[in-house]
C-alpha cells in the first residue's frame, strides 16, 4: 500500500465524516424549529413527485419541477434566511469546555441550592422570574446587551432582581458556574406551536433562548406561582420544588462527573 493510497484513503474517510456530521448537526437542530422542520417536508415532497415523473414520464410537471430545483436554493436563503443566521450564531456561540463543567459537587449543590431558594420565595409572593443558566454555549450575546453584575449566587439577590420595584425585574437573569454575571437581559421568544397561547412572554423567551443553544432556563409565572424549565427547545411546566431540584442537579452534573465521584470513592475507600 503507497503513501499515496494512503493519503487518499483518509482524505475520502474525512470528507464522508465531514459530510455525516453536517447531516447530523443540520438534523439535530431540525426538530426545534418548525420552519425548518416545513421546509425539510417540503423538500421531500418536491423530491418524490420530480421520482414519480420519471417513473411515469410526465413530462411538464418534470420540466417545471426542474425549474423549482434550479431557483430554489435562492428562494431558501431569501426565505430562511433568519434561521440560517441563528444557526450560524449558534455555531459561534459554542465553547469547548462548559463553565459548568468547572464547578465542584459542593459548589454545584450550593448553586442548585440558592435557585431553589429564590424560586421558592418568588412561588410564595407570585413574583415573575427568569433565570438562565449558561452551559455548553456561551451567552456573551447576551450579556454584552444587559446589566453587568457578576456577582456570587445567592437567593437574596436573585429575589430583590426580581422584586417588582426593581428597573431590572422584567428581563432576565444570566447565571455563569456559581455567578449571577447580568441582569435585565433580552431573549428571543419562540413561535413554536406546541406552547400553549396562556403562557405569557417570559415562557415564550425561556423556550426561544433554549432552542439556540443548551442553556437551562427557569421562569416563575408572575400569574399563577407555578415553575417551569425548558431545555432543549422543550418546556417542562408546572414542576414542583423537588423536580426543579433534581432536574437541575442532574443537568449541571459534568459529563465526566460519574468517574470522578468512582474516583473519590475509591479513594475514600482506600484511606479508610
Amino acid at each position: 500500500m503507497t503513501v499515496t493510497s494512503i493519503i487518499e484513503f483518509f482524505t475520502k474517510t474525512l470528507d464522508v465524516l465531514l459530510v455525516w456530521l453536517v447531516l447530523y448537526y443540520i438534523l439535530k437542530n431540525l426538530r426545534r424549529n418548525v420552519k425548518m422542520i416545513l421546509l425539510f417536508k417540503g423538500v421531500i415532497i418536491i423530491i418524490g413527485l420530480k421520482l414519480i415523473s420519471v417513473w411515469f414520464n410526465l413530462v411538464t410537471v418534470g420540466y417545471l419541477l426542474d425549474y423549482v430545483f434550479t431557483w430554489a436554493p435562492l428562494a431558501v436563503i431569501v426565505i430562511f434566511q433568519p434561521e440560517i443566521r441563528n444557526i450560524l450564531e449558534h455555531l459561534g456561540r459554542s465553547q469547548l469546555l462548559g463553565r459548568h463543567k468547572l464547578l465542584t459537587v459542593d459548589e454545584r449543590e450550593k448553586v442548585v441550592y440558592e435557585i431553589v431558594n429564590a424560586m421558592e420565595a418568588l412561588k410564595k409572593d407570585r413574583i415573575g422570574a427568569l433565570m438562565v443558566i449558561e452551559r455548553d454555549n456561551s451567552l456573551t450575546e447576551y450579556i454584552e446587551k444587559s446589566k453587568k453584575i457578576y456577582a456570587d449566587i445567592s437567593s437574596d439577590l436573585l429575589v430583590t432582581i426580581f422584586f417588582p420595584n426593581n428597573p431590572l425585574h422584567d428581563g432576565g437573569v444570566i447565571i455563569q458556574g456559581d455567578k449571577i454575571t447580568s441582569a435585565g437581559a433580552v431573549f428571543p421568544t419562540s413561535d413554536s406551536l406546541k406552547i400553549s397561547k396562556r403562557l405569557g412572554t417570559r415562557h415564550r423567551a425561556a423556550l426561544g433562548i433554549s432552542e439556540t443553544g443548551d442553556c437551562i432556563a427557569l421562569v416563575v409565572s408572575e400569574e399563577t406561582g407555578r415553575l417551569s424549565i425548558a431545555m432543549n427547545g422543550e418546556l417542562n411546566y408546572n414542576l414542583t420544588l423537588d423536580e426543579v431540584k433534581m432536574i437541575l442537579l442532574d443537568e449541571l452534573r459534568p459529563k465526566n462527573s460519574s468517574i470522578i465521584e468512582e474516583e473519590e470513592d475509591n479513594d475514600e475507600e482506600i484511606s479508610e
